[in-house]
């Protein structure tokens, strides 16, 4: 089903509420972010008869400023928000949900829905999303006779062949952030790990993979401190051969006529597990405020930002995903390189769904333990007990 916007019911517009502008919050601050999402808005504005004035903020700033409007009653008719930021904004009431404008949901990924779902509603839809996967670098595998991996055991063999002097055989970004965490809940989904229960034997032997890839010197130490930026720039400079990253570093790859990579998924423990990746992107959301008129036409935009056209355009533009299964099947025909991607995204978890509005403190645990166990300060099962205890610290 497509999304669209109602043409009666409770957000019927009277001439007496005609609305001719209504304004937008991102964090696309970036240049070239910002101009296309602008082209975005604008084109789906024009279409439903109004103009949107778009506000950027910085990732960092916009929970904050949000949760100050929802208080002072000053939201934006329309809001972007990280998809694992939706769970604590629509339990201050701050949201509305979908299906009262009849905005539809059908054709989504069930991640994709769960993502933007709060208490069994649809408060928010992303026109496309992202998930990482497995990069490396077919010229160094060729020439070291390498396949590429398909599980743990043979991830640990490729890696420590791969390495030499000046170049690590495997990257990640294991920093002490959310996005550290990131980077770790293939390995600990796939497992049969669970942030409900991190003290599990499932989620030991996930660390305990990258404890032996570091201890082996198949992966730098540095991993504690890069981000995924930085893995990115070790990979380019061929300083690693393989990494996990997003699709959103193939724009900057595809620039680089002498670095000849290839993507895959993440390898599991044992061929027969389920590759299971968190889900990224940002969902569209209509916040409550005092006129019913401007949240209908915000709607109508959310459905024209996740109509077919509209991903397939983002989704070229960017190096993501359409959140619809037939429109990302399409994609994946087209551009091959977002093919691992998309079979990823068909099986991916928004990190709240277990969780909701108690997902921080696990993602807080987890990184803790990651940190914990690579140091050598505590073993994986010893770090991940300290991380159960984090994420179910009252």
């Amino acid at each position: 089903m497509t999304a669209s916007g109602c043409a009666g019911g409770p957000g019927t517009e009277r001439a007496a509420d005609k609305v001719t502008s209504i304004t937008a919050l991102d964090y696309y601050t970036d240049a070239s972010e910002h101009a296309q999402w602008s082209e975005r808005l604008d084109a789906c504005g024009k279409a439903v008869g109004v103009t949107v004035e778009q506000h950027s903020v910085p990732g960092a700033s916009l929970v904050p400023k949000v949760l100050q409007q929802a208080s002072s009653r000053t939201l934006p008719d329309l809001l972007m928000l990280d998809n694992p930021d939706l769970q604590q904004i629509a339990q201050t009431g701050a949201l509305t949900p979908l299906n009262r404008y009849g905005i539809h949901s059908g054709g989504f990924a069930q991640g994709i829905l769960s993502a933007g779902t709060y208490r069994g509603k649809v408060y928010g839809l992303a026109p496309t999303v992202s998930t990482i996967a497995l990069f490396y670098n077919k010229d160094m595998l060729s020439k070291a006779g390498v396949a590429v991996p398909r599980t743990w055991d043979e991830l640990k063999a490729a890696a420590a062949r791969l390495t030499r002097p000046g170049r690590y055989g495997m990257a990640v970004d294991a920093n002490a952030t959310f996005e550290g965490t990131w980077q770790f809940l293939p390995f600990l989904w796939s497992n049969g790990g669970d942030e409900r229960h991190l003290d599990t034997p499932q989620a030991a032997q996930a660390l305990q993979l990258w404890v032996d890839l570091v201890r082996s010197r198949s992966m730098s130490r540095s991993v504690l401190n890069w981000t995924q930026a930085d893995v990115h720039d070790q990979f380019v400079a061929g300083r690693t051969a393989m990494m996990v990253n997003g699709p959103w570093r193939i724009s900057e790859m595809n620039k680089l006529r002498n670095l000849h990579w290839g993507v895959a998924p993440i390898p599991v423990r044992q061929l027969g597990q389920t590759l299971v990746t968190p889900l990224g992107g940002e969902v569209w959301t209509v916040p409550q405020n005092a006129s019913k008129a401007r949240q209908a036409k915000a709607a109508q935009v959310v459905a024209c930002l996740n109509g077919s056209a509209h991903m397939l355009a983002l989704a070229r533009q960017n190096f993501t995903v359409p959140s619809r299964t037939a429109v990302a099947s399409r994609f994946a025909e087209q551009v091959p390189s977002m093919a691992a991607f998309v079979a990823s995204v068909e099986r991916a978890r928004a990190r709240t769904g277990e969780l909701g509005v108690r997902w921080p403190k696990a993602a807080t645990g987890i990184y803790t333990a990651v940190q914990a166990a690579l140091t050598g300060e505590q073993t994986p099962r010893e770090a991940l007990g300290h991380a159960q205890r984090i994420a179910t610290a009252s």
